[in-house]
């Protein structure tokens, strides 16, 4: 098995981008939990309220309410 690569500077443009796009989500998740705000996403055609207290459950951040 081969080890993947974890240089971004290697990775392709899409690579690079799709890497990007998870940090910053995985960013706003977190600034969403800490400030105890919801977060809307797009979900089967309707739009999905994730409230603070779902984001701290997935993020492992429970002891972190507001």
């Amino acid at each position: 098995m081969t080890k993947p690569n974890t240089n971004p500077v290697e990775l392709s443009l899409q690579e690079r981008a799709d890497m990007a796009m998870k940090t910053a989500i995985e960013k706003l998740k977190i600034d969403h939990a800490r400030r105890g705000l919801p977060l809307y996403i797009w979900q089967d055609g309707k739009v999905v309220e994730i409230s603070a207290a779902q984001l701290r459950a997935e993020l492992g951040m429970e002891d972190e309410a507001r």
